[in-house]
């Protein structure tokens, strides 16, 4: 059996790589910040596959390790990490506004996070492959946004958090590649989520207008789709490759 850990997975992005994985044969963790109680209708739609969820809250670095800590304790092995775990601003703020609570809140979770979690798991991966196990070829995937380069001045500290993942993405796709340990990097465009909901009527006409080549939103197994390419084995000759996700709007454009 290999196994998947999916960090902010009750939802969302998240969910739509926890099935896809789950489909694809791994036992998946879920995880979020709700507790299990909250979160059975999540697991009895997936009841066909073999899941579980653990609470977790990634801007907790505490709970990072004992979450970790418990799953390679439970199983010996995490085959793929997938950090998709992230907030936006509480209220969006131009950034001549921005708090400095608001700018914490964003970066403890999305940013200090995300290193953290790909520290405490790349740490047991390391240590996990000096002792012989099946078909283990660990990888981590952080799922980041096309906010990594694009400006949002009422957002901006979420801005900022994405632009600092694809630098922790680089950095451990540096630090792992003598282990064999690939690190991916997923950008999602305008995915079609609870986050993007509010402002669904503005994105549409954006789409419509053209701002992406392919003119509809993404939506969660589009993403996915990019996550199992990276578990697939069949781009394992490089790391800390950015895949956009995005319908495109990468593209510049006359």
């Amino acid at each position: 059996m290999k196994y998947a850990f999916v960090t902010g997975s009750r939802r969302g992005i998240g969910l739509g790589i926890a099935k896809a994985l789950a489909e694809d044969g791994y036992h998946v963790i879920l995880s979020g910040t709700a507790s299990l109680e909250a979160t059975q209708d999540v697991l009895d739609s997936l009841s066909a596959f073999s899941v579980e969820y653990r609470p977790c809250d990634i801007s907790d670095l505490d709970q990072i390790r004992k979450t970790v800590d418990g799953i390679f304790a439970d199983y010996g092995r995490l085959d793929v990490l997938v950090n998709n775990a992230g907030v936006a601003p509480k209220e969006r703020r131009d950034i001549l506004e921005m708090t400095p609570e608001s700018y914490a809140f964003v970066l403890d979770t999305n940013l200090r996070g995300t290193f953290f979690m790909c520290q405490t798991v790349a740490n047991h991966m390391i240590r996990s492959l000096q002792e012989p196990k099946e078909d283990y070829k660990p990888r981590i995937i952080n799922i980041c946004s096309m906010s990594a380069y694009t400006s949002s001045t009422n957002r901006g500290e979420y801005c900022i958090s994405k632009a600092g993942i694809s630098m922790v993405t680089t950095l451990f796709a540096d630090r792992l590649a003598e282990y064999g340990i690939p690190v991916f990097e997923v950008r999602p465009g305008i995915i079609k989520t609870d986050m993007t909901a509010k402002v669904s009527d503005k994105y549409q006409r954006l789409i419509d207008d053209g701002l992406t080549p392919i003119r509809r939103f993404g939506l969660p197994e589009d993403v996915a789709g990019f996550v199992r390419a990276c578990c697939s084995g069949n781009l394992d000759f490089t790391t800390g490759q950015v895949l956009d996700a995005d319908g495109g709007f990468h593209l510049r454009r006359l």
